[in-house]
């Protein structure tokens, strides 16, 4: 059932100063409005509220059947009845015709123009004929590209809109027949056509079709339409069958259908396209698609004559997104993109709304209360004329194109009213005798005559009237009288104002039925939104307006929905982010009037609430709205309260007040973890440090860590984008940085913050700059690599850790906190800290390292160096502050390039640097497939050292001895001999070649 509001859509009206009784009439662009009556067309001005005055009129070839205007080249086309015969003429550039005696050029359609004589017709009207072969039934014009298209019998034929450029000023506006689509056993009564879409209409069947422009796999269009056999016998079989069957006692009806989508294929009508265009390189729609067929049949139980069941008032309604505007001097286009279209038709007592772009379903049913002659669509309202009625319906047609625009509706962003919310009638508005209605801009074109007073001169039986052989009743009319008429135009009135009465008239239901509330604030706000889709009808200055209205209309919404406790009270969270209101001005929205001692806070308002205290907004509550927000919560939803509390929009509750709630949560068995860090977070505030350990105390690190796991604002928040620590956090890296870092790794862990982040957190608690990092971080990074990583991240944490060691040491720069951890802990602990190898020990021993932290920093870069995960080659960008003339850099140096295998260059690199590293060195690196490198390398550069003398001959000459029992043991004698130097003493070299000569009869 629709429901009727006494609302005022129509504001003023006035008459339109006709000569002659209208025929037909269709308004005509934004400032025009035609009227046909007898063989005359007059064209009237209509601006604003201004007085429509006659603008010009012409004269037709005969009596005016159908007329339409295009927007797009700014033409009417009319069909025209003489002597039996129809015409099809379109009037171009009719603006020029100043007098009704003014020059007319009549020219044949696509009948090419020579330049001395096209020169004639830029100031003069032109008439385009275009020839049929047939009949022509109806007529509509595309919106957006100006194309004709006209209705047939069982076919249809497009006329395209095109332009012969006579010169570079000036260009004469033509049409060309480009395509026929046939259609057997379809009488089109009405059709729509709009960017490729058609609708067809006959008494009771309507069949969408959607013309494609691409082809499709290679198909080519015919220019010779085929028709099945099959299909052509199959109709005369069924039409052979009902004529047999019929007689005066039997009407025979097909039974309805509807069919969406492709299924629409299965309606029986047969369908082909057939190109009139010259060359195949013009041709625009290569193939179709079938979207919607439905057939209806009359209901023969209410024993209403066939002629009164019949569909009317079919119509296209295309919804745009607006691109650029260009004027020529001869055309007005605009960049148009379709987003949605509608398609609407109607029976006498029902009217049917389908939305056919991206999928075709059926939007809305409207039943009218009595019998409806003719009916107009437009983006915001239905406009449905009876008898002695104007009705205004609302329709979902912004609701639709909301959600086909843009991606975040239906969100906690964006929200808009349901497009199955049940339509209402706005008003209906009493005028005798309507007999037809049209729509432009904001104007409804109305045509009433005052029938005579009819006499029937029989009644026949409802038997009869049923019957197919006489469905009519003669009428006695008495032939002195003559109806009066007059063609008006009703003004609507600005959406603005007609906003503001809907929100006037949705108070009268705030303390009765909230349900009857919003569905009037829902129209209203549909109704503001479709206002706002078409910018271009809107006056300069309007469009603000209408802003302010959209945002209060959704404020009225969220207050709505606010006080709702059904399944839709979440909408008050995306109705309220639309309305741009903060959160203290919604607050100050609402009744804190308390009732019998007791207050009740819907679902919706609390949703609103937390969501938003959840998304951290900059706004900070009163210290009077923060109280009234716990008490809220305390009432409503207690366990919320520890996350209402750390909030930064709660940051001036007073720590008294929120600690005493706090207890009460506690009294009431909901004492946790999080309570109790929420409890030493608020006693900081207040300034009781023995609460704050006290609360602290009562739970291992474990539970703490994962306490601010549950609610990481404990310890960090952040402000217009910026990450701040809490005032917890600040006393945490004081007292127990242990816990801080654990914590913070625990938030990493649990996707609760980012690895950038957590870093600029800790720069930011420890006042460092981006260029300087806190030894508070390193035991950050230091913890991830003792946790389990993904090996992306680890291998970044290798880059920051050795970048930070070795500027330290490069610097010897001291941490600026007592690390966490020393090297051991992570040996022990980490297996990517790994052991350090012997020799490096024999290499530090060297120096006197005296400062504890230098030595591990060392040491940890040595153990990381040295550990099984280390990337080597990433290191070595990081290498070069790191001087080799110190011990420290000397054994990270040699450390890098052992992983990298350069055995050679160690050697030489140590011999000279810390010989008593060498021996210590071969026997840990030169193993296996490098032990060959004791007497290739090894042996060859000691017998070089010892024969150069100098201060470490004695250690040469030990490391020497050493090498040389190596030897003796992996080698042969053959092999031994070889490999000893020429120029040696035999008797030095005696004992160790007798080693091995013994070796084989000792084993």
């Amino acid at each position: 059932m629709v429901q009727l509001y006494n609302l005022h859509p129509f504001g003023s009206q006035q008459v339109v100063p006709c000569k002659r009784e209208p025929e037909r009439f269709c308004g005509g662009g934004r400032d025009a409005l035609f009227v046909a009556a007898g063989c005359k067309v007059e064209a009237f001005a209509v601006a604003g509220q201004e007085l429509c005055q006659p603008r010009c009129s012409f004269s037709t070839l005969g009596r005016v059947l159908h007329l339409a205007y295009s927007e797009a080249g700014d033409y009417l086309v009319a069909i025209e009845e003489k002597n039996k015969a129809t015409f099809l003429r379109a009037y171009v550039n009719w603006r020029s015709k100043r007098t009704e005696n003014s020059r007319v050029c009549i020219r044949m359609v696509g009948h090419n123009l020579e330049a001395p004589f096209s020169e004639a017709f830029r100031d003069q009207m032109s008439i385009v004929e275009m020839p049929l072969s047939e009949t022509a039934l109806c007529i509509s014009c595309c919106p957006v590209k100006g194309d004709l298209l006209v209705g047939c019998t069982n076919k249809l034929v497009l006329f395209s809109l095109k332009y012969q450029i006579i010169n570079k000023e000036f260009s004469v506006l033509d049409f060309e027949r480009s395509l026929i689509i046939h259609i057997d056993s379809i009488i089109p009564v009405e059709i729509s056509f709009c960017v490729g879409y058609v609708a067809v209409m006959s008494d009771l069947e309507v069949l969408i079709l959607k013309l494609e422009s691409n082809p499709k796999n290679g198909e080519r269009i015919n220019h010779h339409p085929r028709k099945t056999n099959s299909s052509m016998k199959q109709t005369e079989g069924i039409s052979n069958e009902i004529s047999q069957l019929e007689s005066d006692d039997f009407v025979i009806c097909q039974k309805p259908m509807e069919l969406l989508g492709e299924k629409s294929e299965q309606s029986g009508l047969s369908v082909t396209l057939e190109s009139t265009g010259l060359t195949d390189e013009k041709i625009k729609y290569f193939h179709f698609r079938h979207l919607l067929y439905r057939r209806f049949a009359p209901d023969i139980s209410s024993y209403i004559l066939p002629d009164d069941i019949k569909l009317h008032s079919l119509q296209l309604l295309p919804i745009f997104q607006m691109g650029s505007l260009t004027t020529d001097e001869n055309k007005l286009s605009q960049e148009k993109e379709l987003l949605s279209l509608f398609c609407f038709f109607s029976l006498p007592h029902v009217g049917y709304l389908y939305m056919v772009v991206k999928s075709v379903e059926l939007m809305s049913v409207y039943q009218y209360p009595e019998k409806s002659q003719q009916a107009v669509l437009t983006p915001q309202f239905l406009h449905v004329i009876t008898s002695n009625n104007l009705q205004c319906f609302t329709v979902r047609c912004s609701a639709a194109v909301a959600r086909e625009e843009d991606l975040y509706m239906d969100t906690t962003l964006k929200t808009c009213p349901p497009v199955s919310m049940d339509v209402c009638a706005l008003r209906i508005q009493l005028f005798i005798g309507l007999k037809a209605i049209c729509h432009f801009k904001n104007h409804i074109i109305l045509l009433t005559k005052a029938d005579p007073e009819v006499i029937p001169e029989r009644r026949e039986s409802p038997k009869k009237l049923l019957s197919r052989k006489d469905t009519s009743i003669k009428i006695k009319i008495p032939p002195v009288a003559e109806a009066g008429w007059n063609l008006y135009i009703v003004n609507t009135i600005s959406p603005v104002q007609l906003y503001k009465e809907m929100v006037d008239y949705s108070n009268t239901y705030k303390t009765v039925r909230t349900q009857s509330c919003i569905h009037l604030l829902s129209e209203a706000h549909l109704l503001v939104r479709a206002a706002l889709m078409d910018a271009s009808q809107l006056e300069p200055g309007e469009k603000a307006e209408l802003l302010e209205a959209f945002k209060e209309s959704c404020g009225h919404l969220g207050d709505c929905y606010s006080r709702l406790d059904t399944q839709h009270s979440h909408l008050t969270l995306p109705y309220y982010k639309m309305s741009g209101l903060s959160m203290a001005e919604v607050l100050a929205r609402m009744d804190w009037t308390v009732e019998d001692g007791s207050q009740k806070y819907e679902r919706g308002l609390i949703f609103y609430i937390n969501h938003s205290l959840y998304e951290n907004l900059d706004e900070e509550l009163s210290e009077e709205l923060a109280a009234k927000v716990v008490q809220m919560f305390h009432v409503a939803e207690p366990k919320q309260l520890p996350h209402i509390l750390c909030s930064p929009s709660m940051k001036n509750i007073n720590p008294v007040t929120a600690m005493s709630y706090l207890r009460k949560l506690d009294n009431s068995g909901f004492s946790s973890v999080l309570v109790t860090l929420t409890k030493a977070a608020v006693a900081l505030k207040m300034g009781d440090l023995d609460m704050h350990r006290n609360e602290m105390k009562s739970h291992s690190e474990m539970k703490l860590v994962c306490g601010f796991i549950l609610e990481p604002r404990l310890l960090i928040q952040r402000e217009k984008g910026q990450i701040v620590p809490t005032e917890l956090a600040i006393h945490l890296k004081e007292t127990q940085p242990g816990l801080l870092v654990a914590s913070v790794l625990g938030l990493q862990k649990n996707d609760k913050i980012g690895i950038e982040e957590a870093d600029s957190f800790f720069k930011v608690l420890c006042g460092k700059d981006e260029g300087t990092v806190p030894q508070l971080l390193v035991d950050f990074w230091e913890a991830q690599l003792m946790a389990c990583l993904p090996d992306m991240v680890i291998q970044e944490l290798f880059c920051k850790l050795t970048s930070q060691y070795i500027r330290r040491l490069s610097k010897r720069q001291p941490p600026d906190t007592t690390p966490l951890r020393t090297s051991e802990d992570l040996i022990n602990a980490c297996s990517h800290y790994g052991l350090i190898y012997p020799w490096v020990h024999v290499l530090i021993s060297s120096d006197s390292l005296a400062d504890k932290n230098y030595r591990d920093d060392l040491s940890k870069l040595q153990s990381l160096i040295c550990g099984p995960s280390f990337d080597i080659a990433s290191v070595i960008p990081f290498l070069e502050p790191l001087s080799e003339d110190t011990v420290a850099g000397l054994s990270v140096h040699v450390l890098c390039r052992t992983r990298l295998k350069e055995y050679e260059q160690c050697i030489d690199i140590l011999l000279e640097r810390c010989p008593e590293a060498v021996i210590p060195y071969a026997h840990h690196e030169l193993k296996e497939e490098n032990r060959a490198l004791w007497w290739k390398i090894l042996l060859p550069e000691l017998c070089q050292k010892i024969r150069c003398g100098g201060e470490k001959y004695q250690l040469y000459l030990s490391s020497l001895k050493e090498t040389l029992s190596i030897i003796a043991v992996e080698l042969e004698l053959k092999d031994f001999l070889n490999v000893l130097p020429e120029d040696g003493t035999a008797a030095f070299f005696l004992p160790y070649l007798l080693y091995c000569s013994r070796k084989k009869s000792l084993t």
